[in-house]
């Protein structure tokens, strides 16, 4: 199948479009033209304003800022002043929801991945819709998933640090 996705896809509510993700080739192409093709394994939604655990749950920020854009476009951050994590921003202007990438099958771990793949903060704002060098393919596939709480997010207390919003190919 291998069709890239388009807007309309990004610009459904995170919920439908985390779980949606599993099992779909990321597709990176590297300065010298080298394409390389990763399945999709793990992902996790954020949901906007009223998820504590989500970067928008306190307003618009310059580090925020592309979450409240269209859906398709790369939200980019790093933590502990060492790893980029890589996020697609889904649904429409000004209902910021992002999908944090957490593993493919090359990598295990958000860390890993964008080392494994060569993205950081220069890929802030790149958009998968038209991107030549990073988009996400329809691989035709629908694996069995399970669902289970997000990782490393304590800090956004009950009910958010339980909500079962990672997503994750059974193996």
């Amino acid at each position: 199948m291998n069709k890239r996705f388009g807007r309309e896809f990004f610009r459904q509510d995170v919920l439908e479009v985390a779980p949606r993700l599993l099992g779909q080739h990321l597709v990176r192409v590297s300065p010298d033209g080298t394409k390389s093709t990763y399945v999709i394994t793990e992902t996790e939604a954020y949901r906007g304003g009223e998820d504590r655990a989500c970067h928008a749950s306190k307003g618009k920020t310059p580090r925020n800022e592309v979450m409240f854009g269209d859906g398709g476009h790369l939200y980019m951050y790093m933590i502990y002043g060492m790893y980029w994590m890589l996020n697609v921003v889904t649904g429409t202007d000004d209902v910021p929801q992002a999908v944090l990438f957490r593993g493919l099958r090359e990598a295990t771990g958000p860390g890993r991945l964008t080392r494994l793949i060569r993205v950081d903060g220069d890929f802030y704002g790149e958009d998968l819709v038209s991107s030549d060098r990073i988009w996400v393919e329809d691989s035709g596939i629908r694996p069995e998933y399970g669902t289970g709480p997000r990782i490393g997010i304590d800090y956004a207390g009950d009910p958010w640090k339980d909500m079962p919003w990672r997503f994750r190919i059974n193996l």
